[in-house]
């Protein structure tokens, strides 16, 4: 069950994780109930940031929006879980700089400028997605798996091809 908000109180400069199924939406909380985030241009009233059109787009908007709308029934929890590798920029400069933000069209690229970019950006100033190394990472080992297959499929086929070949000859 999503938390409410007497579950729990996010503060200003606070980073709010949406879990949208196969993937996490990011907003930074602005106080008052509101958040500013990034969505596509072409968002659909209703369609959230999980439209395939956020994967697809070049730009986005930056919109400012109550928490409860941007996150619907889906889970969503405060993290701020770099805190531990970056020092936090204070409150009232994160919050002003997310304000500034609003009604911007920015660069968009789901692995290098999404709404988790822009969300640590605004907190840390620095322009990082943990999603986006852990499908780097969970990519890089399947291609190391594929790799491995196919040099098993090439290893077995050398050892036991061979053979088909050697009884077909001496026929």
């Amino acid at each position: 069950m999503a938390p409410t908000l007497y579950d729990e109180k996010p503060e200003p400069g606070d980073l709010i994780e949406i879990f949208r199924g196969s993937y996490q939406h990011w907003a930074v909380y602005i106080g008052d109930g509101f958040v500013v985030h990034m969505v596509p241009p072409s968002e659909v009233a209703g369609a959230g940031s999980s439209s395939m059109m956020s994967v697809i787009t070049e730009k986005a908007l930056v919109r400012r929006q109550e928490l409860w709308d941007v996150v619907g029934t889906n889970k969503w929890e405060i993290n701020n879980s770099l805190d531990k590798k970056y020092e936090p920029r204070p409150a009232e400069d994160i919050v002003r700089d997310a304000r500034a933000m609003v009604g911007k069209e920015v660069p968009y690229c789901v692995f290098r400028d999404n709404c988790e970019h822009f969300s640590n950006e605004m907190r840390y100033g620095k322009a990082e997605s943990r999603q986006v190394c852990k499908a780097g990472e969970v990519a890089a080992v399947a291609a190391v798996a594929a790799a491995v297959g196919l040099g098993l499929v090439a290893l077995i086929g050398a050892l036991f091809g061979g053979k088909d070949k050697d009884r077909k000859n001496k026929q």
